[in-house]
């Protein structure tokens, strides 16, 4: 499995640890097996424009060394990637609602920056998605959601690129 995970060759070296976690599953290195799968999965993830099922895929394999195997370095080394991947589905998730936000289509877009805020709050997206819904909210006449959100952001993230412009945004409305 490792030299097929060697060669990128990522499903072949799945369909193996596939076969090996089943077969021994209180191998001594069983770890080292789950976190493999996990690692095949993860260098699969491409980019934000694509569907994200092999994202998807890594982060419950991801998942599941952290919480089966939580004293290992796996572990340690796991939990890193996961916060890469958050970051990478958020990241799916701005893609889709800037262009919702581009093309006009209010709801659609807040709902995707909703996601981000409610699911992938500790990631690096969060700061614009707070002002992304500030923008669309404006845009539809809800000065008071417009308001609030900005407020979130400011308190959240006050020195940041994303509350001056929310800022700016509510300025030039007459809110603030």
């Amino acid at each position: 499995a490792y030299t097929l995970y060697e060669d990128q060759r990522y499903t072949e070296a799945l369909s193996a640890l596939e076969r090996f976690i089943e077969l021994h599953p209180a191998h001594k290195d069983i770890a080292y097996a789950y976190y493999l799968r996990a690692l095949s999965h993860y260098e699969q993830i491409s980019d934000v424009g694509r569907d994200q099922l092999a994202t998807e895929q890594a982060m419950r394999a991801l998942e599941q060394v952290v919480r089966r195997f939580p004293e290992t370095a796996y572990a340690r080394d796991a939990q890193l990637k996961i916060d890469l991947t958050r970051d990478h589905l958020a990241g799916k998730e701005m893609d889709i609602g800037r262009f919702y936000l581009d093309s006009r289509k209010y709801v659609a877009a807040i709902n995707r920056f909703k996601t981000v805020v409610r699911e992938f709050d500790t990631t690096s997206h969060a700061a614009e998605a707070l002002h992304r819904l500030t923008e669309a909210y404006l845009a539809i006449g809800l000065t008071e959601e417009a308001r609030r959100n900005a407020a979130v952001l400011g308190h959240n993230y006050p020195g940041s690129r994303w509350y001056q412009d929310s800022y700016q945004l509510l300025k030039r409305a007459g809110i603030s």
